[in-house]
């Protein structure tokens, strides 16, 4: 366990713990123990390999240090060692901190592994420094969840993926997972072995970096935090400019048409507004291929609702049926709504009352650059 004891004109006074269950030593013992070649069973020497200068090789690197060391122990019951030092702040967590990024306790990493143990060593671990973790036990069931997370607009912030996972590897599960998210979150693939040899089909699979396992929070924040810097950098090329853009609004709601109305006006957006989903599946057939960028659909209207009329539209014989966004507006927000939503075509599912810059980042996201 680490603790910030203190922290004053550039220092930081950290404290070490370490605890085990071992075989402990006796309270008369004690005052010995960082004497070299001191041990209190003679015998430990053949047992377990020790030659008793490791206790006193460490009091003097702390104390060069200008910390210190205390100890407590009970035979049969274990030890408890307790490292006090004082350390300079580093430049590169004060440059961090004014990178206003994702701090811990706002993020949610998904951890895809095959193995339960991995995965919930990875919740403990990541759950220590106030990281929520989701785990899914294998690269299909991973897939699925960053979907609906996709369709919510609330994507994971990190996802962590298994390299050697049966059926469906590490790097097969990141190229899957790139092709629902794109860029816009940052995939580390975790291994025991060495990478060298996949590296290259990796990264073109889409993968950002890899650690070693086992895993450790400080590591994966700091392979997070350039994993991010690049993303957002990918991100600000790949983004759609969403002035003079052109969208079709489906919703029965006259007030909350001239809201959303209002709000796409904020970014010069041009809005054509139908009343139901059969006039809006009327006005896309009217015009050209290529004339609407996107649709805002409402799920719940008279005549025709949001789903039927997604349908429709995806089965026109036509150029941008298949490929424009197609964007759910609805009070549902239950995981069968979103898979629902995901099946007849949509491509978000927005739950109201809609906040305006999720609405215009997932229009950013989804229309073509």
């Amino acid at each position: 366990m680490i603790e910030k004891v203190a922290q004053f004109d550039g220092k930081t006074t950290l404290r070490f713990t370490f605890r085990d269950t071992g075989i402990g030593m006796s309270e008369e013992y004690l005052p010995r123990l960082f004497d070299a070649f001191s041990q209190e069973d003679s015998s430990a020497t053949s047992k377990f390999g020790s030659t008793g200068l490791g206790m006193p090789i460490t009091k003097s690197i702390v104390e060069m240090m200008n910390g210190y060391i205390e100890v407590e122990s009970e035979k049969g019951k274990g030890t408890t060692f307790t490292v006090t030092v004082t350390l300079l702040d580093s430049d590169r967590a004060s440059a961090v901190e004014e990178d206003n990024m994702v701090h811990p306790d706002d993020m949610c990493v998904l951890v895809i592994d095959d193995d339960p143990v991995a995965c919930e060593h990875a919740q403990i671990v990541l759950g220590q420094v106030g990281i929520r973790c989701e785990k899914a036990l294998s690269g299909f069931d991973g897939i699925e969840m960053v979907k609906l997370r996709h369709l919510r607009r609330e994507p994971y912030n990190l996802i962590l993926v298994d390299w050697r996972m049966p059926e469906l590897d590490g790097v097969e599960t990141t190229r899957q997972i790139r092709k629902i998210v794109g860029y816009e979150t940052p995939i580390i693939i975790l291994t025991s072995y060495s990478w060298e040899d996949i590296a290259e089909e990796a990264m073109d699979a889409g993968v950002d970096t890899f650690v070693a396992k086992p895993l450790f929070a400080g590591m994966v924040m700091d392979e997070f935090r350039e994993a991010f810097k690049k993303k957002n950098i990918r991100l600000e090329r790949e983004t759609a400019d969403l002035k003079g853009r052109r969208v079709l609004l489906a919703e029965d709601m006259a007030v909350n048409a001239e809201i959303m109305m209002m709000v796409l006006s904020m970014r010069e957006i041009e809005v054509e507004h139908a009343e139901n989903g059969r006039i809006a599946t009327e006005m896309f057939a009217g015009h050209a291929s290529g004339y609407y960028d996107a649709v805002l659909m409402d799920m719940r209207m008279p005549e025709m609702d949001g789903l039927e009329a997604t349908r429709i539209i995806r089965a026109m014989d036509r150029e941008d049926a298949k490929t424009i966004p197609i964007i759910a507006l609805t009070a549902n927000a239950f995981d069968e709504d979103v898979q629902r939503s995901m099946q007849a075509g949509l491509n978000a599912h927005l739950t109201k009352p809609v906040e305006p810059e999720v609405l215009l980042r997932t229009l950013e996201g989804l229309i073509r650059v």
